[in-house]
């Protein structure tokens, strides 16, 4: 520590005053206070390798502080150390080597998946269509007992994830169990590069409207956009109607070549302010536009962020578009990359987006957590669209059958017990598999349990606590089993959201993720609004 006081104090004398308003003394004392603090932490990991009874592990120790360090600043400046190269390479490029499937895991004995629950086990989830998961055979719903010999019972799933993944062209073994076979079985893939489709969905609705659906902008997403733009149009579409729902973000040079189709060349879309001049970038279209007359409607709801704000946001101040939706997430901070120590990378926060009218799509002001402020969410910030229709956010029986992986563990059996269904677009699910369903539940002791219930029996606690009189307690508790639901009554009240859930997720089984999402759109209220919208 002395070390670094010496050199802060040559480094004052030494070098000369500049500077306005006393500059280098800021730069100074912001030097001292970091080498201070480095100094401090540099002290405590000393002592305690030198007294602590037992062995650590400070790789994990070192992690945890930085992340630690990095969830007071904002949740998007992330530390990747060398062994999550594979992640960060997923996350700017939708590419990765691997199995192709979507795994999640599910509580051994307890009911909720807690990080020291020793009995947790992971499954298959979704294998993507066309990858190796899913044309070597494997299903939804089967059990990972191992990977290359790892038992994975109990593990992390980010563990699980970092064994399945890896070279592409390299084998990984994977011993399996099956809902309705007898005895675990082995299953050996060999690992390709995985590129996730960035288009969720498309379609050409009544013989002129283009619709796409973009889940992510990674790495040349717009390319993607683009051809299937122009394959649509060459079917005969005239309009286009554009998905950005759930769309969480990505690369902002993607979002740019696709606005590039649709406002004149030269055209500012976005523009970034930080506390370096060199992170300050105006981004202007590139191209002519080749679709600079079509009509436009964009999708957006609460979970759009990001580029996909950049996108809605600057076709609405450039009056390009019609916005239909909820008002998006308002994620505006522009995050780099940085390389650090030992080939890992820094994700961090460098600047703010600003759209072509000045205002900023960031909702939460994270300088206030440094000042010890409460985060709040600024109602100005994100997109605010045209037509809002939202969500009534209902939380039914649907919510807890779809937490509980209800849905889910039915879809798998009736996979098994149906080779074949009709299409995704004309299935549907009958009042007869309604009660088989209930009957399933039946079978797995579901249990329902209402937010009212669960507040009711705190107050009835709070209550006896209190010691209020036994009569006024005895008339609380009179009310308690009309707060007890019977979840048939609960299907039946809900019966057409619960077949629309349902059958998406059997369609799924079947037709995989585009099914399903083609499935989920027959029932789209918002979609139903922007086809009325754009068809004026």
């Amino acid at each position: 520590m002395k070390k670094n006081l010496l050199i802060v104090l040559l480094c004052t004398i030494l070098s000369p005053i500049g500077g306005v308003g006393g500059g280098l003394f800021a730069e100074t004392d912001r030097t001292f206070t970091i080498d201070k603090n480095l100094s401090i932490y540099y002290d405590v990991m000393r002592q305690i390798d030198m007294n602590y009874v037992d062995t650590l592990n400070y790789k994990d120790l070192t992690e945890a502080a930085i992340n630690a360090m990095l969830k007071k600043i904002d949740p998007y400046t992330i530390y990747y150390p060398k062994t999550k190269d594979d992640e960060l390479k997923m996350m700017t490029t939708g590419k990765y080597g691997g199995i192709g499937a979507i795994i999640q895991q599910r509580p051994g004995k307890g009911k909720k998946p807690e990080k020291s629950d020793k009995d947790r086990i992971t499954i298959i989830a979704n294998p993507y269509e066309g990858k190796p998961a899913q044309k070597n055979g494997v299903l939804a719903g089967d059990r990972i007992i191992s990977v290359n010999g790892w038992e994975t019972k109990g593990q992390e799933l980010s563990d699980v994830s970092d064994h399945l993944r890896g070279t592409p062209g390299t084998t990984v073994t994977l011993r399996l169990e099956r809902e309705g076979v007898k005895k675990p079985f082995e299953k050996t893939l060999v690992r390709e590069e995985v590129r996730i489709d960035p288009i969720e969905y498309s379609k050409l609705i009544n013989d002129s409207i283009a619709y796409i659906c973009l889940r992510e902008f990674t790495s040349g997403c717009a390319n993607d956009f683009v051809n299937e733009l122009n394959r649509l149009v060459q079917k005969g579409g005239k309009r286009l109607i554009f998905d950005l729902r759930g769309n969480g973000g990505g690369i902002v040079d993607e979002a740019v070549s696709i606005l590039s189709n649709f406002v004149d060349k030269e055209t500012e879309v976005v523009y970034t302010k930080g506390k370096i001049k060199a992170y300050n970038r105006s981004y202007v279209t590139s191209s002519y536009p080749a679709y600079r007359d079509m009509p436009l409607v964009v999708l957006v709801d609460r979970n759009s962020a990001s580029a996909s704000e950049i996108v809605s946001g600057s076709l609405q101040d450039l009056q390009r578009a019609t916005l239909i939706g909820e008002r998006t997430f308002g994620k505006g901070l522009v995050q780099n990359v940085r390389p650090v120590a030992y080939d890992g990378h820094l994700k961090v926060t460098t600047s703010k987006y600003y759209l072509p009218s000045g205002r900023c799509i960031q909702a939460i002001d994270y300088a206030d957590r440094q000042k010890g402020k409460e985060l709040k969410k600024d109602t100005a910030g994100g997109i605010l669209p045209d037509i809002v229709i939202a969500d009534s956010q209902k939380v039914d029986i649907s919510y807890t059958l779809y937490v509980q992986n209800m849905f889910f563990d039915y879809s798998v059996r009736y996979h098994r017990l149906h080779p074949t269904i009709a299409p995704a677009d004309s299935f549907t699910v009958s009042d007869e598999d309604i009660e088989d369903f209930c009957a399933f539940l039946d079978e797995k002791e579901f249990t329902y349990e209402t937010e009212t219930g669960r507040f009711f029996k705190e107050m009835l606690k709070i209550a006896e606590h209190e010691d209020l009189d036994s009569a006024t307690i005895a008339e609380l508790k009179r009310f308690e089993p009309s707060l007890q639901p019977n979840f048939r009554d609960a299907i039946d009240r809900h019966k057409d959201e619960v077949k629309l859930m349902l059958g998406a997720e059997i369609v799924e089984r079947y037709y995989f993720q585009k099914g399903k999402f083609g499935y989920m759109l027959r029932d789209d209220k918002v979609l139903t609004r922007a086809i009325e919208e754009i068809s004026k």
